[in-house]
């Protein structure tokens, strides 16, 4: 691909224009551009394809042949190329969205462009890397692992909960297994939806209320992580986990925008999931569970 200069123009520009989808690949790429060794502030740059090489059918496979024509290196994350590890999640058009899984075929843009940027409100380390620690360390602050060391103890969902077409008003026991930590079907059935995050963080940095509240708020791909372990049978820290959650912000942040069902490449429900934890804590406040 040959390198077309871009002048400088604002981010607001190119995530507030609209765009319509085509039947044809796109001709020309728009990339947000950033080292902050050697510039002072972000840029853009355009490549155009090169009609005497195969036309990529990826996003990711037109992000490597930039990267291979490209002299100072075009900086991304990548990985696994088939939606499973989430390293290359990007804001793809205004949509957050994995780079390995975006077809460009059915790519929404205009005049023939596509336009590339980082997770919206997360630091910028190079181009479309961005910093993860305090997305990480907020996983991590919910104990993402199943813990079997605490007393048994029952506990259902909501009467008025309902995942995936499985009711949630389900009454189950958590047992002392004597060789395996058994579960049922019906239980199993209950983590259909969940277990698939791949914390690619797509849908937290859709989100208006993690924009603003990154300390605070936990954000929907990290409340959903701890719906999956609230709502495992086989787990015993259901009273502690909902401890955690009580705080003026880290759930009740959320304020059903819906933005995160929107864009998540795995087709997930972070509000569902956000949702049946509030009436969950609803009903620990009233004693009922």
């Amino acid at each position: 691909m040959t390198l077309a200069k871009f002048s400088k123009t604002s981010m607001r520009r190119f995530y507030s224009t609209g765009v319509s989808a085509v039947s044809h690949a796109p001709k020309s790429y728009t990339v947000f551009r950033f080292d902050p060794t050697k510039d002072k502030q972000p840029y853009f740059q355009t490549w155009f394809e090169d009609a005497s090489k195969n036309k990529p059918k990826m996003l990711l496979d037109a992000l490597f042949q930039i990267k291979e024509d490209n002299e100072d290196g075009l900086a991304f994350r990548r990985s696994c190329r088939e939606g499973i590890c989430g390293s290359c999640a990007m804001n793809i058009n205004g949509i957050n969205g994995l780079a390995c899984t975006t077809i460009l075929d059915d790519a929404a843009y205009e005049e023939n462009n596509v336009r590339i940027f980082p997770l919206p409100h997360m630091p910028v380390v190079r181009d479309l890397v961005v910093d993860m620690s305090v997305f990480f360390t907020q996983h991590k602050s919910i104990n993402p692992y199943l813990n079997d060391s605490h007393p048994v103890q029952d506990y259902h969902l909501g009467e008025n909960d309902t995942h995936d077409n499985v009711s949630s008003n389900i009454s189950y026991t958590v047992t002392e297994p004597s060789k395996e930590n058994y579960q049922s079907r019906e239980d199993r059935a209950i983590l259909d939806g969940l277990y698939e995050c791949i914390l690619c963080a797509c849908c937290s940095t859709s989100c208006p209320s993690y924009w603003w509240n990154q300390d605070k708020y936990l954000g929907p791909a990290v409340l959903l992580q701890s719906y999956r372990w609230i709502a495992d049978s086989r787990d015993r820290s259901y009273e502690e986990r909902l401890e955690f959650l009580e705080d003026e912000y880290k759930i009740n942040s959320c304020h059903n925008i819906m933005n995160c069902v929107q864009c998540c490449p795995k087709g997930l429900n972070p509000q569902n999931a956000i949702a049946n934890t509030k009436e969950m804590l609803k009903l620990r406040s009233l004693d009922i569970v």
